[in-house]
């Protein structure tokens, strides 16, 4: 079993031996290197290429928001975890417009962390759902209602069901056991929600759902 390869970086060592126990508690996962500034993170991220990155903000030399845009700049495929201790939607939304796939507060239950790292390198976005309504806020700005109603328009109450169950964070396994149906029937439906919404991924999904309070007849 190939296991999700993890790289920490955070600038309190407690801190970084507290992710590892977490994470390495799961036989799927493994830490492969930590660091200690967002400049030592970039240079072992392209060092040992992780599958994953928790990337804390506030770190010296570089800051992980720093860090992340010098990634980006170089190409490094590694998915990013923003920890931090902000529910701020001005980080989070300058972290998402820079390409993390997600967010997670560092007071949150160890369950979201893991899920985190599960749905990011399964290639989704994860955002921490206290967090989801700064996004909201901020990415629904000028949406056109007529606009919105005619996507909504569009859904089938089977895709409107599924759309419901993403908003709420499950993945494609989950609500294929919720719904009764296929995993692969559940990712069909996910791909024709994304055309019809005209979204990109499973947080601009959530947000849209959120936004226009859908819910299936």
């Amino acid at each position: 079993m190939r296991k999700i390869r993890i790289l920490i970086a955070d600038d309190h060592s407690m801190v970084r031996q507290g992710l590892k126990q977490i994470v390495e508690l799961e036989e799927d996962m493994e830490v492969v290197a930590q660091a200690s500034n967002g400049e030592e993170a970039v240079n072992l991220a392209m060092e040992v290429q992780p599958d994953v990155i928790l990337m804390d903000i506030n770190m010296p030399k570089v800051n992980g928001i720093q860090a992340i845009a010098q990634l980006k700049e170089k190409g490094c495929s590694s998915k990013v975890i923003m920890l931090t201790i902000h529910a701020d939607r001005e980080y989070l939304v300058k972290t998402v417009q820079l390409g993390a796939a997600g967010y997670v507060l560092k007071d949150a239950d160890s369950d979201v962390l893991i899920k985190a790292i599960q749905s990011v390198y399964k290639g989704q976005s994860y955002i921490q759902p206290t967090m989801t309504t700064e996004l909201i806020k901020e990415f629904t700005k000028g949406v056109s209602e007529e606009h919105s109603n005619k996507n909504q328009n569009l859904l089938t109450q089977r895709e409107i069901e599924v759309l419901e169950l993403i908003a709420e964070g499950m993945l494609n396994k989950e609500i294929a056991a919720k719904l009764y149906i296929s995993e692969k029937t559940v990712k069909n439906h996910v791909s024709n929600i994304f055309k019809k919404l005209n979204v990109s991924d499973r947080t601009q999904a959530a947000i849209y759902a959120f936004k226009h309070n859908i819910k299936k007849d």
